[in-house]
């Protein structure tokens, strides 16, 4: 009864945004696209400046207003509530990993850029980046171009384009602003973060700012505990959080210059927990990350610009986690007791750095736009292990390093971009317009990849506009995917597999974006994407022993392979609307299906020597025919309304209202075969509502922000806990 009243509760969100988006009853049929006000411009989607109304692409521009009127703690929280993106760890205790997965790609398949340079953690598994590292600090604003995009920026744009964009130069003289946040989500839970920002910018083109960000978070304990027995010894703490973030920016913008150079210090100290259900208290993570980006551009004429662009990110993981008391030694009568600990020890630490580098040129004439330009991006990595145990048996020791290895990949492209409107060859085809473009890739090891793209327009009014578009994509394999150097001493297969080939995707949308009036747009896009190679962290067995009959002595390895084929499809549906001076609204919705295929034929038998293959991911074995499996972990439909309402000329109310659908999360399952894999276990769909209250006088803003207002009990990941009702408190100054 009480999941049938939540799913009608879900069921009355999405029916009340499908009527929003299918009304128009305020529309003015006579206002037309050149008549919007305030029109966002993107650079993301074509490497150069244009209206995002005109692009025949799903694209989505958070502007500085809206993270200024709103009271996010992380770019994650921001981004969740867009069509056709789900991050996993937003709504969990602070410091936990925030994954994202873009029209139902996987977490490394979708590119992450500061000011045009990616983003990425080289030293992890899959060259994922942990979104927690990213803060809302001197942000002015964040575009989002869904879908393949390798075109444009080469490696892991399968499921779109994350370019955050830093704060440029202010008006002349010194400005800058000012806020202090606090907040509780939970039962003795409480944060606090403390931010300024300071800018100067001369009358001859000179500028500077510089930001501080400290936040401190006391939170909850992260992982959910199910022991109930009195006579189990428990010992459970709480996973707190720091961040502290330097940014600042020197640059010259006049006349035909425009040059910078940023720097991005950042130390995170996470207190982590061990695994689902399973508390630690003595588990540490330390991140630290140093970004420098540098670019200059000259118009050499009104038609023609030179720029060159460029970044190097380095950083630094290490995690400690130190002996843990498990259970306690009563020895009088008193009371006074002995703690007893599980004498082991250990410390990782990974280190990786990328180095990016570009030049383009940019021509454009009346009706047509191009762009053509070279990239170089190297990555390196290492790490070093170390574990010491201690028990009846004596002292187990053991340690690895990567350094010797001298891991070191890079990448090298050409790309070229035309936008060409019909009017070129014929007034008659006006209303048509085209997009293409392609890329050449050569990566050290895999050799050559090339990738290109097609997006016709069509202008069905000068309010409506129709597009499709088809692009090719590809995500590289992972230094760590290539190179791990860990050895199975039975069979001397070593972990990393440098023949491994890139994954490589196929593309469809299409999609209406559609202006009925002034500061109102409605959207819809349908799209399917096919990634073929897909890999897998896989398990190696004896092929002498049947797979029934395998135990512990058949284990021979473990590697990666591409081994399968990844379909994704999905609906995405949007409105945004100022209805009236006072009210504005915004709304959408997300439908994501998907499947796994898995062909024998793909296997790479010289790497498994002919033995059998175990998927980790979901514990099959890959047999003598293809294995399909219907649905996707951690995709969940969703569904997002915003409404806002200016109650007095300084004071206004704003509420989120967010929908997640059911879903599929893993599971550590030990009866898939003789180690354990991944099984999978439903999450409960469920719904949670924020309302924020503005007050602004003169040049202080004061927010208050209800979060899960009614306590609504919920799962992201399965074992782990998530925050509760919070309230938070901020106050903005400007000067």
């Amino acid at each position: 009864m009480k999941k049938e009243k939540k799913n009608q509760g879900a069921k009355k969100i999405f029916c009340a945004i499908c009527v929003l988006l299918c009304s128009n009853s305020f529309a003015q049929q006579n206002d037309s696209i050149k008549s919007k006000e305030l029109k966002p411009l993107v650079v993301s989607a074509t490497r150069t400046e244009k209206n995002a109304d005109s692009i025949g692409r799903s694209i989505t521009v958070i502007s500085s207003k809206e993270l200024m009127n709103g009271i996010y703690n992380n770019v994650a929280e921001v981004l969740q509530t867009k069509e056709g993106i789900s991050i996993v760890g937003a709504g969990q205790n602070p410091g936990m990993a925030q994954s994202i997965f873009m029209r139902g790609a996987n977490s490394n398949q979708t590119v992450i850029m500061i000011d045009g340079i990616r983003i990425t953690d080289p030293s992890s598994t899959n060259n994922a980046l942990n979104l927690a590292e990213l803060s809302l600090s001197n942000i002015d604003r964040i575009e989002i171009i869904r879908g393949a995009h390798s075109t444009m920026y080469g490696s892991s744009a399968i499921g779109g384009v994350i370019n955050i964009i830093t704060k440029k130069n202010q008006e002349t003289g010194f400005s800058g602003n000012t806020e202090f946040k606090a907040g509780t989500f939970g039962k003795q839970t409480f944060s606090m973060s403390e931010n300024i920002f300071g800018a100067y910018s001369f009358k001859n083109g000179f500028y500077c700012n510089l930001e501080y960000l400290g936040t401190n978070a006391d939170g909850l304990d992260a992982t959910i505990d199910t022991v109930t027995s009195q006579t189990v010894y428990k010992n459970r703490d709480k996973d707190d959080f720091s961040i502290s973030e330097i940014n600042g920016k020197i640059g010259y913008s006049k006349n035909k210059i425009n040059a910078y150079t940023s720097f991005k210090n950042l130390n995170q100290l996470s207190d982590l927990d061990k695994s689902a259900y399973t508390d630690d208290d003595n588990y540490y993570l330390n991140f630290k990350r140093q970004l420098i980006n540098y670019g200059v551009s000259y118009k050499i004429n009104k038609h023609l610009e030179l720029s060159f662009d460029g970044g190097f990110s380095e950083m630094k993981r290490y995690a400690e986690d130190d002996s843990s008391v498990v259970d306690t030694m009563f020895i009088d009568s008193l009371g006074t007791s002995i703690d007893i600990f599980d004498h082991t020890y250990y410390d990782d630490l990974y280190k990786g750095s990328s180095l990016t580098n570009e030049a383009q040129l940019n021509y454009s004439v009346k009706g047509f736009d191009i762009v053509a330009g070279g990239s170089l991006f190297n990555e390196k990595m290492t790490s070093e292990n170390y574990y010491y145990s201690k028990s009846m048996w004596g002292v187990y020791e053991t340690s690895s390093n990567l350094d010797s290895l001298n891991i070191d990949v890079i990448t090298s492209g050409a790309f070229m971009h035309a936008d060409i409107e019909g009017s070129l060859f014929s007034g008659k085809l006006n209303k048509l317009a085209l997009a293409v473009g392609a890329r050449y890739s050569k990566h050290e090891l895999f050799g050559v990849n090339k990738t290109f793209e097609i997006n016709p327009i069509y202008r069905v009014t000068n309010n409506a506009m129709l597009y499709l578009s088809y692009s090719t994509s590809f995500n590289a394999p992972s230094m760590y995917q290539l190179y791990a150097p860990f050895v199975n001493t039975t069979s001397g297969i070593i972990r990393g597999n440098k023949n491994l080939k890139p994954e490589t995707g196929k593309s469809f949308e299409g999609g209406i974006k559609y202006f009925p009036a002034k500061n109102v747009s409605v959207f819809a896009s349908y799209f399917h994407t096919e990634v073929d190679n897909s890999i897998e962290y896989v398990y190696l067995w004896n092929k002498q022993t049947p797979v029934d009959s395998l135990s512990f002595m058949d284990y021979i390895g473990d590697t990666y392979l591409n081994i399968g084929t990844f379909y994704t499809q999905g609906i995405e549906l949007g409105i945004t609307s100022d209805i009236s001076e006072k009210f504005s609204l915004s709304g959408n919705i997300t439908l994501l299906g998907g499947k796994l295929k898995y062909t024998p034929s793909s296997i790479d038998t010289v790497k498994t020597e002919g033995n059998y293959v175990q998927l980790y991911n979901n514990g099959e074995f890959i047999k003598n025919k293809d294995i399909t499996i219907l649905g996707l972990t951690r995709r969940p439909n969703c569904a997002n309304l915003m409404l806002s309402y200016n109650i007095f000329k300084s004071i206004s109310l704003s509420t989120n209202i967010r929908y997640v659908g059911s879903q599929n999360d893993v599971y550590y399952n030990s009866e898939l075969g003789p180690f354990g894999a991944l099984g999978t276990v439903g999450l409960e769909d469920y719904a949670l509502m924020d309302l924020s209250l503005k007050y602004k006088y003169n040049d202080l803003i004061f927010i208050a922000k209800a979060e899960n207002i009614f306590d609504k009990k919920y799962t992201e990941i399965n074992g782990f806990t998530t925050r509760g009702r919070g309230l938070y408190l901020s106050l903005k100054y400007a000067f």
